[in-house]
């Protein structure tokens, strides 16, 4: 799996999501930007990305993840 891949996987899940997402191999670090996060605290948020890489995840396409995850308005105030 490459990072376009888990990139296009994540948006394809999460409605209205931007991912920013580096790495190769099976180690990746990503950045998830959505809405969806909205009144969610960190733990729910990692646990809401997961659910979608968990397949990949369990056959060992992805090894590693590393992320941050924000809401629209959190990233635009980086």
């Amino acid at each position: 799996m490459n990072a376009g891949e888990v990139k296009a996987l994540l948006e394809s899940k999460i409605e209205g999501c931007q991912v920013y997402a580096d790495g190769e191999g099976c180690n990746f670090q990503l950045v998830v930007v959505s809405d969806q996060f909205e009144g969610l605290n960190t733990v729910k948020r990692q646990q809401l990305v997961y659910s979608h890489l968990q397949d990949a995840i369990s056959s060992g396409a992805i090894h590693a993840v590393t992320m941050k995850t924000y809401t629209l308005a959190q990233y635009s105030q980086l």
